[in-house]
Protein backbone atom coordinates (compact mmCIF):
# COMPACT_ATOMS: atom_id res chain seq x y z
CA UNK A 1 0.00 0.00 0.00
CA UNK A 2 1.23 3.48 -0.91
CA UNK A 3 1.21 6.43 0.99
CA UNK A 4 -1.13 8.11 -1.61
CA UNK A 5 -3.04 5.22 -1.42
CA UNK A 6 -3.11 5.32 2.27
CA UNK A 7 -4.03 9.45 2.54
CA UNK A 8 -6.47 8.74 -0.43
CA UNK A 9 -9.15 7.57 2.33
CA UNK A 10 -8.61 10.22 5.16
CA UNK A 11 -10.90 13.19 5.46
CA UNK A 12 -9.43 17.01 4.37
CA UNK A 13 -8.91 17.59 7.58
CA UNK A 14 -6.76 15.15 8.77
CA UNK A 15 -4.31 15.35 5.87
CA UNK A 16 -4.47 19.49 5.79
CA UNK A 17 -4.65 20.33 9.51
CA UNK A 18 -3.84 17.07 11.91
CA UNK A 19 -0.62 15.90 10.13
CA UNK A 20 1.44 19.29 9.53
CA UNK A 21 0.46 19.91 13.54
CA UNK A 22 2.02 16.62 14.17
CA UNK A 23 4.59 17.01 12.20
CA UNK A 24 5.38 20.37 13.58
CA UNK A 25 4.80 19.38 17.25
CA UNK A 26 8.12 16.68 16.49
CA UNK A 27 9.70 19.15 14.52
CA UNK A 28 9.28 22.28 15.37
CA UNK A 29 12.18 22.12 17.56
CA UNK A 30 14.38 21.59 14.52
CA UNK A 31 12.70 24.01 12.66
CA UNK A 32 12.96 26.22 14.99
CA UNK A 33 17.07 25.76 16.18
CA UNK A 34 17.47 25.77 11.93
CA UNK A 35 15.35 29.15 11.18
CA UNK A 36 17.44 30.63 14.25
CA UNK A 37 21.03 29.46 13.02
CA UNK A 38 20.12 30.94 9.57
CA UNK A 39 19.00 34.42 10.81
CA UNK A 40 22.10 34.88 13.25
CA UNK A 41 24.20 33.79 10.42
CA UNK A 42 22.50 36.30 8.51
CA UNK A 43 22.85 39.11 10.63
CA UNK A 44 26.77 38.20 11.34
CA UNK A 45 27.36 38.43 7.81
CA UNK A 46 25.58 42.05 7.56
CA UNK A 47 27.71 42.98 10.63
CA UNK A 48 30.74 41.61 9.22
CA UNK A 49 29.97 43.86 6.03
CA UNK A 50 29.10 46.85 7.64
CA UNK A 51 32.50 46.70 9.73
CA UNK A 52 34.51 45.76 6.68
CA UNK A 53 33.20 49.15 4.74
CA UNK A 54 33.56 51.32 7.44
CA UNK A 55 37.33 49.73 7.81
CA UNK A 56 37.70 50.21 3.69
CA UNK A 57 35.80 53.96 4.29
CA UNK A 58 38.12 55.19 7.41
CA UNK A 59 41.35 53.70 5.49
CA UNK A 60 40.70 55.70 2.90
CA UNK A 61 39.22 58.65 4.53
CA UNK A 62 42.81 58.84 6.12
CA UNK A 63 45.19 57.85 3.68
CA UNK A 64 43.56 60.73 1.17
CA UNK A 65 43.60 63.72 3.78
CA UNK A 66 47.49 62.46 4.50
CA UNK A 67 48.50 62.57 0.85
CA UNK A 68 46.74 65.40 0.46
CA UNK A 69 48.85 67.63 3.17
CA UNK A 70 51.91 66.35 1.65
CA UNK A 71 51.51 67.15 -1.44
CA UNK A 72 51.52 70.81 -0.36
CA UNK A 73 55.00 70.22 1.04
Amino acid sequence: MSTKGTLSGLPWWVKWVVIPVIALAVFGGLITSLIGFVIGLLFKILIFAALVGGVIFLVRHFTSASSSSRGGW
